[in-house]
């Protein structure tokens, strides 16, 4: 668990429901009315109708139990609830089953716009919602598969590819330049600075998601955009090994960020 921030995994009970407080209920509805005020207009059509399909609301705060069973019935995905950070062999091997693991703490009120650890509104909030979509459905558990097979080596590089589609993604849509991504989805102030003039917008290119370096602690400064769901998948069709290899060989791109400054 996050060691600066006194988070405690929480343990589900005999039917896998975890003892949420009406603090976290209250913590969880302000930020569920927050994000859903601002995202008609900046996340993709998918993610907003998987947020109803899901039966989300501000009423009270989800168990993962619930949302795995509504998932398996649309897309045969799931969720997973898991104590924290996980491992990685442990993190792909649930995404090659179909199932995104979710962190099940919630996070305070006084990090209510900002918590660097994944909690239960960014898991549940930001990524579940599209896997009720059965492309993007297949499309991580092709991912999962993936990072397995390669392997440790390469393990690094998929994370890129991860971080760039799943976490802060954006998409073409008939209505214009959209998000995908969790980061996007549950970020009052990465959803507006994705959708403003000031980060760059690149097209989806493999290989220069694998070369470009990022931050976890900033808005992202670039984005990459898919035409669709489609191209995710047939993305993972192709060589990624010698992908990985030729960005490893070039070398990284330029960062378009400051260094993080030596606590």
């Amino acid at each position: 668990m996050p060691k600066d921030h006194n988070y405690r995994s929480l343990s589900p009970d005999a039917a896998g429901r975890y003892p949420y407080t009406a603090e976290d209920d209250a913590v969880w509805g302000e930020l569920f009315t927050r994000q859903m005020a601002a995202l008609p207009d900046i996340m993709a059509p998918e993610y907003l109708t998987g947020v109803a399909q899901l039966g989300l609301s501000a009423d009270k705060t989800p168990q993962v139990v619930d949302i795995d069973a509504r998932l398996a019935k649309l897309t045969g995905a799931g969720a997973h609830g898991v104590p924290a950070i996980i491992p990685p062999s442990q993190f792909y091997a649930l995404l090659a089953d179909r199932k995104f693991p979710v962190a099940t703490f919630l996070r305070r009120r006084e990090e209510m716009d900002y918590i660097e650890e994944p909690d239960l509104f960014h898991e549940v909030f930001g990524h579940c919602p599209l896997l009720t979509n059965a492309a993007y459905a297949d499309f991580i558990q092709a991912f999962g598969r993936k990072a397995i097979a390669l392997g440790k080596g390469y393990s690094w590089h998929m994370f890129r590819l991860f971080w760039f589609t799943i976490e802060f993604g954006l998409i073409h849509t008939p209505q214009g330049l959209r998000g995908y991504g969790a980061g996007i989805a549950s970020s009052p102030a990465e959803a507006a600075h994705a959708m403003s003039d000031t980060p760059l917008i690149r097209d989806f290119d493999l290989l220069e998601v694998f070369r470009t370096p990022y931050r976890i602690d900033i808005v992202q400064p670039v984005y990459f955009a898919i035409r669709d769901f489609d191209q995710l998948i047939a993305a993972l069709d192709r060589d990624i090994a010698s992908l990985i290899d030729h960005a490893k060989a070039l070398g990284d791109l330029p960062a378009l960020f400051p260094a993080k400054e030596s606590a």
